[in-house]
């Protein structure tokens, strides 16, 4: 067995886990069961992913198992390699010298799973839908003078004013990625999930075997022509090498380990630090730690309700906070994670630690305390969202409930499924009606490396991300960092926004922590890149 450099999700509270887990494991296993005998025949690949998958829409939603259902059935029309460098993947793109326009030329043979061809109206119509919803797609239509299909395989995008970063947020692959549907489906309202699961990506989802939360199966799509160039990262040829991909899903980690090691699954996403040594003993398993930067954990407060709505109140919050707790708890071992408070994250050309001492540190309960005083704080209950069946987002909750509790904080913690936080963190009603104040998430150090695609880093109000700050001065700090003309003056004006976002507390950076994923040894060609995805690889006998 190897151990190589750091991949996905790890926590671990397998002292701890959850009756709601417990209650989904008879039926998991169930569906395990069924899935081995598939496993064996060379021909599917039985995944136990981070969660299970309930929302089918990846435009309406950033849960990272939504995104990759999404990179499993849809395409995009441009790719980024291991050196983020865009790559054409379904379309060949040109820009004009004046950098205000942008052609994307449709290659041929792309065809949607019903066997309908795709056209340039068809991308048209999921731009327009992803850019209502992405953070880097809303700073580009903001500049957009039309977006039209010339003709059935030309898409002309024109600008009032050049935007350089296009094409880099256009190919990136979290967190809302613009994948091309059918625009009979990109039609559907930005704010309404879709009901048409149709793409053009190299698997087709199998709707009739769909159980949400529990299973989803993809079949090879026989038509699916891949690019010629070989795989690099998330863009070149995507050929698929196994006739079925099957989700299950198995909350308890211990059985998910067992049957790893048993061979009843093939690839578990997350593995937990404290079970390596079951797999470390094992020769017919591989673990792998394949992404070095690894994941940003977080803490994301509700900006329109009390008692966050108040600045000196989110202020006393991260100040209550403090990192090594969280990480201790949630993976366990140093090795595994580092304290990080670079609302860009640490390893990347942005880092910068500016105003997060306390959270790096001790925290400072004492100072949240007179904070709190000083702000009048009432009383007004923290309703905290507590996923229980997703192992990198168990400890997060508790951990930060008691630093808060210390501070003087009333917290409400409410237990939930992930999905069910994830559908519940997009209401605007309040705390008691069903809404929210604080809920945990991690995002991959690539999705945040930016003030153009972080999606904490928006302060559109209503059009932001879940939370919804109403921030001008922080769009005017991206507004700034679109314009600049060199990477020194894109360097000092996120130093600026890093100390903005922590002042105002647009979200708590928890630190950094590099996830591991196990394989059987006869899976192989799995692609070294943060999206679990299942082109290239295969499986041996």
């Amino acid at each position: 067995m190897t151990l190589m450099s750091h991949d996905f999700s790890t926590s671990f509270l397998a002292r701890g886990r959850s009756i709601a887990a417990a209650a989904m494991l008879a039926a998991s296993t169930a569906i395990i069961s069924a899935g081995a005998a598939l496993a064996q025949d060379g021909e599917t690949i039985t995944a136990v992913m981070h969660s299970g998958l309930r929302v089918l829409d990846p435009i309406i939603t950033t849960a990272h198992i939504t995104r990759n259902h999404g990179y499993m059935i849809y395409d995009v029309l441009v790719a980024q390699d291991k050196n983020f460098t865009p790559q054409p993947q379904m379309a060949e793109f040109a820009v004009s010298d004046d950098g205000l326009t942008y052609t994307f030329t449709l290659r041929d043979g792309l065809k949607f799973h019903d066997g309908e061809p795709v056209t340039a109206a068809d991308a048209v119509a999921s731009l327009q839908r992803w850019g209502k919803r992405d953070s880097g797609g809303q700073l580009i239509f903001d500049v957009t003078a039309s977006l039209e299909a010339t003709d059935d395989k030309t898409v002309t995008w024109t600008l009032s004013e050049p935007f350089g970063p296009l094409l880099d947020i256009v190919s990136k692959q979290s967190a809302v990625p613009p994948f091309i549907m059918p625009a009979r489906v990109a039609e559907t309202s930005a704010d309404e999930a879709i009901t048409d699961y149709t793409g053009s990506g190299p698997f087709v989802f199998v709707e009739e075997e769909f159980e949400p939360g529990v299973s989803v199966t993809y079949a090879k799509f026989a038509d699916y022509v891949p690019r010629e160039e070989p795989v690099d990262w998330m863009a070149g040829g995507k050929v698929v090498n196994v006739d079925t991909v099957k989700w299950v899903a198995m909350p308890d980690a211990q059985t998910a380990i067992n049957a790893l090691v048993s061979g009843e699954i093939d690839y578990l996403e997350q593995t937990p630090i404290d079970l390596l040594p079951i797999l470390e003993a094992s020769p017919d398993v591989v673990v792998e730690v394949r992404d070095p930067l690894g994941y940003q954990t977080m803490g994301r407060m509700n900006f329109k309700h009390p008692p966050f709505d108040d600045v000196k109140i989110r202020q006393a919050a991260l100040m209550a906070m403090s990192q090594e707790p969280v990480l201790a708890t949630l993976i366990g071992n140093p090795e595994y994670y580092q304290m990080c408070g670079a609302v860009f994250g640490c390893g990347t050309p942005l880092e910068s630690a500016t105003g997060t001492e306390s959270l790096t540190g001790a925290g400072d309960a004492a100072g949240a305390k007179a904070l709190l005083e000083e702000a009048g704080y009432d009383g007004t209950p923290v309703v905290l969202m507590q996923p229980t069946d997703v192992v990198t987002l168990t400890a997060q909750p508790v951990v930060a409930a008691q630093q808060l509790r210390e501070a003087g904080f009333n917290v409400d913690m409410q237990a939930m499924d992930w999905q069910t936080l994830v559908t519940r963190r997009a209401s605007q009603s309040a705390p008691s009606e069903g809404g929210w104040n604080i809920f945990f998430t991690n995002w991959m150090v690539p999705e945040i490396s930016s003030p153009l695609i972080n999606p904490m880093v928006n302060g559109r109000g209503d059009d932001a991300w879940f939370g919804w700050p109403e921030d001008p001065e922080l769009e005017e700090l991206r507004a700034e960092f679109i314009a600049a003309t060199s990477a020194d003056a894109q360097k000092e004006i996120a130093e600026r926004i890093q100390a903005h976002v922590i002042d105002v507390v647009n979200y708590v950076p928890l630190g950094q922590y590099l996830p591991v994923q196990s394989r059987r040894t006869n899976i192989v060609n799995m692609i070294p890149a943060p999206v679990p995805v299942f082109w290239e690889v295969d499986k041996t006998e």
